[in-house]
């Protein structure tokens, strides 16, 4: 075995310095060897030859030359195998160093493009993501959120589709469409903000949970790192937040894994004086039993107003179960009775005289009043065991809603006041911080889908019974509800089959990146749209140009496929600036030697990813002009009349 194979098996006995596909990584043993790490040393020392190379005797000790070291591994052919050979010769390293050894600031592009600002930690070094780290200058980063150019854009109406001409506007000027975006959420939300800032009341995401499950939730990654996840939520809660008017509500979905510290993110950017309550929806109420101490039942929703006290929540209106409770009838309408004495440790006489009074009752002509009358009986606020105490309301009111509101009934041997707690005056349900009806579970929800596809096709839809009563809480008639995370559209469903129930006129925009944005949150619309024979949406996309070749390496299915993949790149890409185009014979003959490894593919399209420029995985709006995107004149026209006076901006 070679000195240089030797050492590196050696060093991969340290799990610490091996990353998930069993390579080396050089940084984390750098950064170690600066450390005089004890373990590192012991390695070291365990071989001759190692011990000789890197230590020296004096006086029967040995010293540990740190300089030499770090000079060796340093070194392009140290890790002289396929994977490291492919990166020198495309170029993957500046000014000697690999990027990941330069310490610069990087932006982090994991499955789900999550832009992470600052550096790794060493902990993270060693992971490699198959989307993997890049190094953007902060003029990089501020074109990488720029508006984005739509195309291909349809209107979805209950008869079919039709082509786009143009966009409904209400009286100010803001689109009164319903939208499905499809493309990077984030960038999505960077797009949509000029047209919607300030201007959406509600909105509600139900984001990939950061679980130990392996699960998968909108057939996201739900594998994110904790920091990473957070990141990923921050980045997007603070662009989505900029399009709320100041009595606008957020609402996120969340279980217990990230609840405390997403509170804690939420609280630092809307202000913890705008929380408004967390929510506990019982989905499974038998519990989730393999889970480890206490089986889930529930999940939560976090409410977050821009400005909380600009905030008035609706009620949920009146249930069956309510509703059922008004049994009695007179003139009036229907009622039912509650007592009219008060009760509790504050209603004694003492504490509010003004509410103790004689009030007087004809049995013979059912009469009452204040005034005593010929055969009229005296009615006190006494209780059973002879304690004064006091009436609910005042004589004044009491004048007012004495022949609409009080009814006496005889008791045994006595006569007792009730209150008529009218059908009419009952305003709605208030929301309680626990939802636990039937139609909220996770079978209601699947059942739904099924009725419309016929088989399940979602794993985790929310029900649209608990969406409904989301919207009809937090939003008005008319007004614009956003869901970024798409998902299957439980969302616009609640809401057309809320506006169809009270005749309002609500608004949805979802962005969804997925590949099933067509196939399942669109059809899930147009399927609703069918059934109310109402309705309709404009559907487009963020136009791609490098995430057309992301997409390409994400599902390849092999070695020779991704080859195919790096040739049409190196003509028709934006590659990263330290990346040469051209494909030397070398580099493929290296490429197709990685693809032969444990683990090859995977680390075949993490090499690739790494060559792409991930500033424009998308087309900005200031380059629709630019011949090399190729926009149509009729893709154009529709960005111009979607953005409006933003366009030339």
């Amino acid at each position: 075995m070679s000195f240089n194979a030797k050492l590196i098996s050696i060093l991969k006995t340290d799990p610490r310095f091996v990353d998930d596909q069993g390579e080396l990584v050089r940084a984390a043993v750098q950064d170690r060897a600066w450390k005089i790490d004890h373990d590192l040393v012991k390695l070291l020392l365990s071989d001759k030859e190692i011990k000789a190379k890197f230590f020296e005797e004096i006086q029967q000790h040995w010293i540990f030359n740190i300089n030499t070291f770090i000079d060796y591994i340093s070194q392009k052919n140290f890790l002289d195998n396929s994977y490291t050979r492919f990166r020198n010769r495309i170029g993957l390293t500046i000014g000697g160093k690999y990027l990941s050894e330069r310490g610069d600031v990087a932006l982090v592009w994991p499955y789900k493009d999550c832009v992470l600002e600052g550096g790794q930690t060493k902990e993270e070094e060693k992971r490699k993501e198959i989307f993997f780290n890049e190094v953007l200058a902060q003029d990089e980063i501020n074109r990488l959120l720029d508006p984005k150019v739509l195309t291909n854009f349809v209107r979805y109406t209950v008869t079919g589709t039709e082509k786009v001409t143009g966009f409904k506007r209400d009286e100010n000027g803001v689109i009164r469409e319903n939208l499905i975006v499809k493309g990077n959420n984030l960038l999505a939300l960077h797009t949509l903000k000029h047209q919607f800032r300030g201007q959406v009341k509600l909105i509600y995401i139900d984001p990939p949970f950061n679980t130990s499950s392996a699960a998968s939730t909108f057939a996201y990654n739900n594998g994110f790192n904790h920091s990473t996840w957070l990141t990923f939520m921050k980045n997007r809660i603070e662009a989505a937040k900029q399009m709320l008017p100041s009595d606008g509500i957020l609402v996120v979905a969340i279980d217990h894994y990230e609840l405390f510290y997403l509170g804690v993110l939420c609280d630092e950017v809307f202000g913890r004086e705008n929380r408004m309550g967390i929510i506990s929806v019982v989905h499974n109420p038998g519990g989730r039993q393999d889970d480890l101490y206490f089986p889930t039942a529930h999940e939560n929703m976090l409410f977050y107003a821009n400005d909380v006290s600009r905030v008035k929540l609706n009620t949920l209106g009146m249930n069956e179960e309510k509703l059922s409770q008004y049994k009695l009838r007179d003139s009036y309408g229907r009622y039912k009775l509650r007592g009219f004495r008060r009760s509790g440790n504050n209603s004694r006489r003492e504490d509010r005289p003004g509410l103790f009074y004689p009030i007087y009752y004809c049995p013979t002509t059912s009469d009452l009043s204040l005034e005593p009358g010929t055969g009229c009986i005296e009615l006190l606020p006494i209780d059973e065991s002879g304690v004064e105490r006091c009436w609910r309301w005042g004589p004044d009111t009491f004048t007012e809603r004495i022949h609409k509101y009080v009814e006496v009934r005889r008791v045994e041997n006595r006569f007792e006041l009730y209150i008529k707690e009218r059908k009419d005056d009952y305003k709605g349900e208030k929301p309680k911080t626990i939802w636990d009806k039937a139609k909220y579970t996770g079978q209601t929800a699947t059942a739904e889908l099924k009725k419309l596809f016929g088989s399940k096709i979602f794993s985790y839809p929310k029900s649209p019974f608990l969406m409904m009563d989301i919207i009809r809480i937090t939003t008005g008639k008319d007004d614009i509800i956003l869901d970024f995370f798409g998902g299957s559209a439980t969302t616009a469903h609640a809401l057309i089959e809320l506006n169809r129930e009270d005749g309002g006129n609500r608004r949805y925009i979802l962005c969804e990146q997925m590949q099933y944005a067509e196939t399942t949150t669109c059809q899930r619309v147009h399927k609703v749209n069918e059934i109310n024979q109402a309705g309709e949406f404009v559907f487009c996309e963020i136009m791609k140009y490098n995430e057309s070749f992301m997409e390409r390496i994400r599902t390849a299915e092999s070695s020779l496929e991704l080859l195919h993949v790096w040739q049409e790149m190196a003509e028709g890409s934006f590659l990263n600036w330290y990346v040469n185009p051209r494909t030397p014979e070398e580099a493929a003959k290296d490429f197709i030697a990685i693809g032969e490894e444990p683990n090859g593919l995977e680390k075949q399209k993490h090499l690739l990813v790494e060559l792409l420029d991930k500033n424009q995985l998308y087309v900005n709006l200031s380059e629709i002009d630019d011949a090399q995107f190729k926009v149509s004149e009729e893709d154009k026209a529709l960005n111009k009349a979607f953005y409006g006076e933003a366009y030339d901006l």
